[in-house]
């Protein structure tokens, strides 16, 4: 026999008020949970003479009517955007184009770094052709146009018929290098000081890679990304030479010193500078100021130069001497430090 709603007779036990009694056979879980207005399919609010549900006589039941609300609700604060159904998923994004290495000579050798962490491939058939079966092993290759890779590519990227997506290089670890063996020649480490210019930077590695530098060290929040433009720049040097990136430039000058390295901060020439001028803190020709053991070489950035902070963590200063310029661009100077330093 159904049992009767609560409201159409007496129930067992002490009344509660309406909607408070449990019915014979209700379970209790469900007799607990207070009233919270008329419920979907229940008899409380349709059955005659039940309790008033605050509904006017014959306007019709909003408890028929199905609200999709409920099924999706909408976060806190947030306005429907024309309908009730959740959004479709989007389709995954392509390769960004910051993850991209292009050029023969980058990728050639992120291919043959076993470092490096990479994607995949896009090139044209000769292109392939070039790189050769042994390097193309590790990765899924496509070949396609030299007008579709462009679109994959920052504009003008010279990309030479060949991309790759490949990851940043792992960490390297500044002591953990410098306690390597020198092999019997001196060592030569780069500091960047804040250098911005991606091209600049690349041009630097690849002079590194021409001179047998041991590392070039940068400060990770100020230097470029490991972009496709840098390794193009450094034409595949990137993959070569340890480029170490540090939170602080003066602590790695001191990690330096620590392993015995010379500091040496390559200035522009001051005009009127005099040996003994306060400012320029004994600057002298950079051959003058090479000693015999290992050396560290610091260059400061395009526009402002090497930071004062950063100057007092080193030995001397020195500067390349020049006639009929103001100063060199930080790659060229780079380059002339880095022979002086090798012939000496």
């Amino acid at each position: 026999m159904r049992s009767k709603p609560p409201g159409k007779g007496p129930t067992k036990g002490p009344s509660r008020g309406p909607f408070k009694g449990r019915p014979p056979g209700a379970s209790r879980t469900t007799d607990k949970r207070p009233a919270k207005g008329p419920s979907k399919g229940s008899s409380h609010g349709s059955a005659k003479g039940g309790p008033s549900q605050g509904h006017s006589k014959g306007a019709p039941s909003k408890s028929s009517q199905k609200d999709r609300r409920h099924f999706y609700p909408k976060p806190a604060g947030q306005k429907p955007s024309g309908g009730d159904r959740p959004s479709a998923p989007r389709p995954p994004r392509p390769g960004k184009p910051e993850n991209w290495l292009y050029g023969l000579h980058a990728v050639m050798a992120a291919l043959a770094n076993p470092d490096r962490r990479l994607g995949r491939a896009v090139m044209t058939p000769r292109a392939a052709e070039t790189i050769g079966p042994e390097l193309l092993s590790r990765v899924r290759v496509e070949s396609m146009e030299p007008g579709n890779i462009d679109r994959l590519l920052p504009p003008g990227a010279v990309h030479q018929g060949v991309a790759l997506e490949a990851f940043p290089l792992p960490a390297i670890d500044l002591n953990i290098l410098l306690e390597e063996p020198a092999n019997g020649r001196r060592r030569v480490v780069l500091v960047l000081d804040q250098l911005s210019d991606p091209h600049n930077v690349g041009a630097i590695l690849r002079s590194a890679a021409a001179f047998g530098v041991t590392a070039v060290v940068v400060q990770d929040r100020h230097a470029p990304p490991q972009s496709g433009a840098l390794a193009k720049a450094a034409s595949g040097a990137l993959d070569t030479i340890p480029y170490v990136e540090v939170v602080n430039i003066a602590r790695a000058l001191d990690q330096l010193s620590a392993h015995g390295f010379w500091r040496i901060a390559l200035e522009r020439p001051r005009e009127g500078e005099r040996p003994n001028d306060k400012s320029s803190d004994g600057a002298q020709a950079l051959s003058a100021a090479i000693p015999d053991g290992d050396v560290a070489l610091v260059l400061g950035s395009e526009g402002d130069g090497i930071r004062r902070l950063v100057r007092e963590h080193c030995e001397v200063a020195a500067f390349i001497p020049i006639s009929g310029m103001e100063s060199l661009n930080v790659s060229n100077a780079a380059a002339i430090g880095l022979y002086e330093l090798r012939r000496g």
